[in-house]
């Protein structure tokens, strides 16, 4: 299901560790982007993405929601 909500138009710069589990929010509401607070269960349509880092490195997490490779950013936000 896509998303309405934006969090901001450009990706989110997180460094991630090795073996730690993220849940990206996929509906644009959560106050503690790119990840999920909760937010979502008000609407109750959509749900987290599970991420388990499997190296500590530096990951460009969506912003805009609309990426079609889920949690990251695939450019989407500029495209029209």
């Amino acid at each position: 299901m896509k998303n309405t909500a934006t969090s901001q138009k450009t990706p989110y710069k997180v460094k991630v560790e090795k073996d730690k589990i993220y849940f990206w929010c996929a509906c644009g509401l959560s106050q503690k982007q790119p990840f999920c607070d909760g937010a979502h269960k008000k609407e109750g349509k959509f749900k987290s993405l599970k991420y388990l880092a499997t190296e500590s490195n530096e990951k460009y997490f969506c912003g805009c929601k609309m990426t079609k490779h889920p949690p990251f950013c695939d450019g989407s936000h500029s495209k029209p």
